[in-house]
């Protein structure tokens, strides 16, 4: 009998996410509350910095990028949120890492939980993701849903693929 499989992974479209900082810019030079804050927003590869003025100006710039993330099919528990920090000439930066792959810790605990409520369906892992397989196919779907029910359990976004 053929064993099916499929991949949890935490990944995210680095497209849309440029395209949701560059939108993200141009709302704050057209936006009055914003356009005279001197804001930066820098997207690096596996972060962004956002440099402003002032606290309120940083809360109304990190508002602004998580919609232009929503809107673009972007979860916003890709962005871990670092402490603001004053740096020199009233300025406030804070640093969003970017989470990209399951984390060990997390995948033990996404694999204790697969074991213990779908005994059948085996979960192991690969690197950043997990691979988990089973003799049916209706042992996979229940894991999905599983793991989309309980998403809100893990501080990261999740997604399927190389379903086999």
């Amino acid at each position: 009998m053929a064993e099916f499989s499929f991949d949890v992974v935490s990944d995210f479209d680095r497209q849309e996410l440029i395209n949701a900082v560059d939108q993200t810019k141009r709302d704050v030079g057209t936006r009055y509350d914003l356009k005279d804050t001197n804001t930066d927003i820098t997207l690096g590869e596996k972060d962004i910095t956002i440099v402003t003025s002032s606290e309120l100006a940083l809360n109304a710039v990190r508002d602004l990028l998580e919609t232009k993330a929503l809107r673009r099919n972007l979860s916003i528990k890709m962005f871990d949120f670092g402490e603001p920090e004053e740096i020199g000439g009233m300025k406030i930066r804070q640093v969003i890492t970017l989470r990209k792959g399951i984390a060990d810790d997390i995948a033990k605990k996404i694999q204790k939980l697969i074991k213990a409520e779908v005994p059948k369906a085996q979960a192991r892992i690969q690197g950043d993701s997990l691979r988990v397989s089973s003799k049916s196919k209706d042992e996979l779907q229940a894991v999905m849903s599983l793991l989309r029910e309980r998403g809100d359990d893990f501080p990261l976004p999740l997604q399927f693929n190389n379903y086999r």
